[in-house]
């Protein structure tokens, strides 16, 4: 096909997307027919048509049966396991989340000084105390979906698996505090000293 062919394709087509764009207007468009939902019926004796789901109901999608997973108890208990395979990409996940989610308060290393505390927000504890380093995980997992004190919920920011990576992850900065060159594999410990990471 030759340039004059394909420049009068072109122009025609162009012709035909104005004519189409005619057609529409910006007043057409604003006073369309709406769909009224939530209209006034005489189906029901109370006049509404939408109903209340009926107590129990489950959303699509939504069937949480694993409480450990999804409470973080085991009937009314608070659980001691965290209910998912620990592991190199999970914790990896939790340092992500944690950095985003509870650094701000919590800061980097959970001792309760973050930048927002530093701006005058009342302080969080420390995550090295003993009360919090003897608590349960299922204590961690309730927090961050319920809240506590002036923390609020973070049900509707972070999944439930992510919640409990964020617990792994505080498990192991508590952990990191307080460990030893024997609770490195001894395969790791020579690389240490050669790092100049230990004794």
């Amino acid at each position: 096909m030759g340039t004059r062919a394909r420049c009068q394709g072109l122009a025609g087509a162009l012709v035909l997307s104005l004519f189409g764009l005619a057609g529409c207007s910006e007043q057409d468009m604003v006073t369309q027919p709406k769909v009224e939902t939530y209209q006034e019926s005489d189906f029901f004796p109370d006049g509404q048509s939408a109903r209340m789901p009926v107590a129990g109901t489950v959303a699509r999608g939504q069937l949480r049966v694993d409480q450990a997973l999804y409470q973080g108890k085991t009937g009314d208990l608070l659980v001691d396991t965290i209910p998912l395979k620990v592991t190199r990409p999970l914790l990896e996940r939790g340092r992500q989340r944690y950095d985003i989610y509870c650094a701000p308060c919590h800061d980097r290393m959970g001792e309760g000084r973050g930048m927002i505390v530093q701006r005058g927000f009342p302080p969080p504890p420390t995550f090295h105390q003993d009360r919090l380093r003897d608590a349960p995980v299922g204590h961690f997992y309730h927090v961050i979906t319920e809240g506590y004190g002036a923390m609020y919920s973070y049900a509707a920011r972070v999944t439930p698996e992510d919640r409990w990576a964020i617990v792994a992850y505080i498990r192991a900065l508590q952990l990191s505090r307080h460990a030893t060159l024997d609770d490195v594999p001894a395969e790791r410990r020579d690389t240490l000293r050669i790092e100049g990471k230990a004794p």
